[in-house]
């Protein structure tokens, strides 16, 4: 099994990587939940071990992030936190499987041979909203059957309001999404927002992009 393990904690992703290894599987690791969305850009994985504690991009954050580009890969989570609220936050954030602080390295082996029998997510894939389809693994959308030139930035703006359509995304949610920590110039956003609106309404006689004055943004089937 190949699997990306995310751990800011250099003696237990050692523990865990060697225990992995002598069992027969090939493991790349990660610090940080930025450096895993860069791994996971650039090559397949069977599983996904990730901390959720961690620095500039924490592991719910990070998994929200690879669900929203269409990653299906199965991700345990592995935290010292046990309450009932801390584990639906990862089953939110895109989890499959929990794992408390600490454990035998024989139950994370067997859940993660759990998790690569069962197979890549089957809700992570095309996204519709009114005549509007998104594919985040393609990172393509249409509107009307008309394909929509969009940036990488404003395609994962789309995704995210798609996702939550019809609700209302504030604006620092936006911000955290897709900057986490790296919080751009008050510029950027607008920009963003604009490249979007112009791709996904102009050419179009119903807008979907709806800017709700002090709340955020949302999108809206025609």
């Amino acid at each position: 099994m190949k699997i990306l393990l995310v751990e800011d904690n250099p003696q237990v992703m050692e523990t865990i990587l060697d225990y992995l290894e002598l069992a027969g599987h090939t493991v790349d690791c990660a610090y940080q939940g930025q450096a895993a969305l860069q791994r996971l850009a650039e090559q397949r994985f069977d599983a996904i071990i990730m901390d959720v504690m961690m620095p500039r991009l924490d592991g719910l954050s990070a998994v929200s992030r690879l669900r929203e580009e269409g990653i299906a890969t199965p991700v345990i989570f592995l935290t010292a936190r046990d309450s009932l609220e801390d584990k639906l936050a990862g089953f939110r954030a895109g989890g499959d499987d929990y794992l408390v602080k600490p454990f035998a390295m024989e139950e994370l082996e067997v859940r993660l041979q759990a998790l690569a029998l069962r197979g890549p997510r089957g809700d992570v894939g095309q996204i519709s909203v009114g005549d509007l389809i998104l594919d985040p693994a393609c990172g393509r959308a249409e509107r009307a059957g008309i394909e929509l030139r969009l940036g990488k930035i404003p395609f994962r703006i789309l995704t995210l309001l798609a996702r939550r359509a019809p609700a209302v995304v504030s604006r620092q949610e936006v911000l955290d999404t897709i900057w986490g920590d790296e919080e751009p110039d008050s510029d950027a956003l607008r920009s963003h927002i604009y490249a979007l609106r112009s791709a996904l309404d102009k050419p179009f006689d119903t807008p979907m992009l709806e800017t709700v004055h002090g709340q955020g943004y949302r999108l809206v089937a025609p």
